[in-house]
């Protein structure tokens, strides 16, 4: 694994870990993590598993920290300036790996990389963890209109505990009758961190890798 820094388009320098295959990469991807005001950094058990699986499925990965943690500078932007993040994000990995990239995002990650996927016809596919609907209480940006939604036609993974707080089922099937490409997946008996369920949430977002990749 190979520690980097990279830069944003406002001039912003991030830290991220770039993990390549064994062999020629068949793509890449892009992992965000959760809120940055709320420990959330690239450093997650859940982040970790879905590198590992994605890696051994001959990937390209790039986890990062959004500005304002670690050792990314600038500050916390409530989730419009780290979709400038990301978009460094998968510029740096597509440099390191031809093929398609998608994008995994978790809690406010996800989110973040909704807004990104939307933007940018070179991701390819979108897993969505965790994606925080309703009232969360946490400082997020607006989720996409209705119309940005039924546009974007990529393959996305929706995927949930079944306890989760901030994702419920009801909020998540609303957002998948708007995605046309999407699959919604309920993980029983977690919640929105899936404790010792790790290796079940990086399954199931390699799957979706395995629908966008060569």
């Amino acid at each position: 694994m190979d520690a980097l820094r990279f830069r944003t388009e406002d001039e912003v320098s991030l830290e991220g870990d770039l993990r390549l295959p064994d062999g020629p990469a068949r793509g890449s991807a892009v992992l965000c993590h959760p809120h940055s005001r709320h420990g959330g950094s690239k450093d997650h058990p859940v982040l970790w598993a879905i590198r590992a699986e994605l890696v051994g499925g001959g990937l390209a990965v790039l986890s990062f920290n959004f500005r304002g943690v670690g050792g990314s500078a600038g500050s916390f932007g409530g989730g419009r300036p780290e979709v400038r993040d990301v978009a460094a994000a998968v510029a740096r990995v597509r440099a390191e790996a031809d093929g398609p990239t998608i994008l995994c995002g978790w809690s406010f990650g996800a989110l973040v990389a909704l807004l990104e996927a939307i933007a940018d016809p070179t991701v390819a596919g979108l897993a969505l963890v965790g994606l925080p609907l309703g009232d969360t209480g946490l400082q997020l940006p607006p989720l996409p209109g209705d119309a940005e939604l039924r546009a974007f036609r990529r393959p996305v993974l929706l995927l949930s505990g079944q306890g989760d707080q901030f994702s419920q089922r009801p909020d998540l099937e609303a957002v998948a009758r708007r995605l046309p490409n999407a699959e919604l997946l309920v993980v029983p008996g977690t919640d929105h961190f899936f404790w010792r369920r790790e290796d079940e949430v990086a399954t199931a977002v390699a799957g979706l890798a395995e629908r966008v990749l060569p």
